[in-house]
């Protein structure tokens, strides 16, 4: 059986007090889905850089398993046909 093997890179980057953050999978046919995620700091917290990158990707992941269900979706209805009635 041969494995298949998708990949999810992590892009971030920081504006001010915002983090974005974006998750790119790639499937073995060449798809792409993207989530997008973004950390604001509150002004009046100290800067702890790691943590806005942390939420931020927790969020573009959470976003990218939401799209990646959407796509699913889309694929199961398409495949089961109309509904006999």
């Amino acid at each position: 059986m041969e494995a298949k093997q998708w990949t999810v890179q992590i892009y971030i980057t920081e504006d001010g007090d915002d983090t974005h953050a974006r998750a790119v999978l790639r499937t073995r046919d060449t798809s792409t889905i993207t989530g997008r995620g973004v950390a604001r700091r509150n002004p009046i917290d100290r800067s702890v850089p790691e943590i806005g990158d942390e939420l931020a990707a927790s969020r573009a992941l959470e976003d990218l398993a939401v799209r990646l269900h959407d796509v699913y979706s889309d694929d199961f209805v398409a495949l089961a046909g109309p509904a006999e009635t």
